[in-house]
């Protein structure tokens, strides 16, 4: 199988991995990361030997990511020294993914600073990645935010798109907010995203809570125990932002401007039937008196009828919320509004026809757009496949300082 070699020297005299280099496969593409030798190695030719230039170690091993995805490998052998391991591992753990699977060979033969005992392995290695990523160029221009005029100032809010992040692969280009193991993007880039957003999004530096999916109907009450999953949240808290994840599902953001209540949702095909909506209205009724008549729900960018469609079993589950539901019942694969769904389940529960935010609407500006149609707005399960990106919808409960008339803002 191909895989990616990459020869790691502490310094230009270093020469770790020398020994090793006999082992490598002549299939192999060679990647040198540092040491003269190795670059000399480099120049006496070969269509697969590789120097990777850049002004820290972080750029030269996120070029070599780069390198590694553009020739689509998973299998990296590192050619290292005792001490440049633990180095690499710590770079490996924010910059790649359990996608990737990596082996090291080390070398015993050793330099003087192979075994300088003055700086631990790792020490300083997130920081230099963070401050590299920082750097990069936005791509797709620059971070997009929708907002509804539903929400009072009372509550920052918003919807991400695809624009203005530093991931670079296609189908996760370029503001992906979710790094899993499954796909390449690692930690230390969505984290950069995630900081770009917050600060295009007025929230820098508050911490960021994501809703973890479970595609049921659980609310987590802020003040209570955190449940390992969950998909919605809801809060009486000011400092904090709440957020869930959509990439297709929907995110669904509520308000009690009375009570300063907020709360959000993921609303996939399977929430929308156990009724994760209505359980997170309930929960802010609940746990904080909130009335049904003053909680206001926007609903963000998610796949419409036009694009969603379920095998006609569980398409037709559907038809229990209403028969519009489900566009044409008698298709194999029936197409299926979900949001049409929602929208039904929170009117029956007390929510007012006209404090729901969705594409239904047309007196306001438009937040609810489908996702699959809107490629470069949007990332798409349904039109990319299991490999991903995703967006959130945000909120917080704005503190007095947060707020825009207190800012001089408009």
């Amino acid at each position: 199988m191909p895989r990616a070699v990459l020869i790691h020297g502490c310094g230009p005299s270093c020469t770790a991995g020398s020994s090793l280099l006999p082992e490598v496969a002549p299939d192999s593409q060679v990647f040198v990361l540092s040491g003269k030798l190795h670059r000399d190695l480099a120049s006496r030719g070969g269509a697969h030997v590789h120097v990777l230039d850049g002004g820290s170690t972080a750029e030269r091993v996120f070029r070599f990511k780069q390198r590694v995805d553009l020739l689509d490998l998973n299998t990296v052998t590192v050619l290292t020294s005792p001490r440049g391991r633990g180095l690499m591992t710590r770079y490996q753990q924010l910059l790649f993914t359990a996608v990737y699977t990596f082996e090291y060979k080390v070398d015993d033969v050793t330099c003087p600073g192979c075994t300088d005992p003055a700086h631990s392995p790792g020490e300083g290695v997130e920081e230099e990645v963070r401050k590299f990523l920082q750097q990069l160029p936005a791509l797709r221009g620059g971070v997009t935010v929708l907002t509804s005029t539903l929400i009072p100032d009372t509550f920052g809010h918003g919807f991400s798109t695809r624009e203005g992040g530093v991931s670079y692969i296609p189908n996760l280009s370029s503001l992906n907010l979710f790094s899993s193991s499954r796909r390449r993007d690692p930690v230390a880039v969505v984290t950069e995203n995630r900081r770009r957003l917050a600060v295009r999004g007025g929230f820098h530096p508050k911490p960021l809570h994501l809703v973890k999916v479970n595609h049921a109907s659980d609310v987590w009450v802020m003040s209570k125990a955190q449940p390992d999953s969950y998909d919605a949240i809801v809060t009486d808290q000011s400092g904090v932002v709440v957020a869930a994840p959509g990439a297709d599902c929907m995110t669904l953001l509520f308000t009690d401007p009375v009570k300063k209540v907020g709360g959000v949702a993921h609303a996939g095909w399977k929430g929308t039937l156990m009724g994760v909506a209505m359980a997170t209205v309930k929960a802010m009724a609940t746990e904080f008196g909130c009335q049904m008549s003053d909680i206001l729900v926007a609903v963000g960018p998610s796949v419409g009828a036009c694009c969603f469609t379920l095998d006609r079993q569980e398409a037709l589950q559907f038809v229990s919320i209403h028969p519009d539901c489900v566009v044409d019942p008698d298709s194999d694969r029936p197409h299926v509004n979900i949001r049409l769904a929602n929208r039904l389940l929170l009117q029956r529960g007390g929510i007012l026809p006209e404090h729901i935010h969705d594409d239904t609407v047309t007196t306001r500006p438009r937040v609810t757009l489908c996702t699959s149609c809107h490629p470069r707005l949007f990332f798409s399960h349904v039109r990319d496949g299991a490999h991903f990106g995703t967006q959130v919808g945000f909120l917080w409960i704005r503190e007095n300082e947060d707020r825009p008339e207190d800012r001089g803002q408009t």
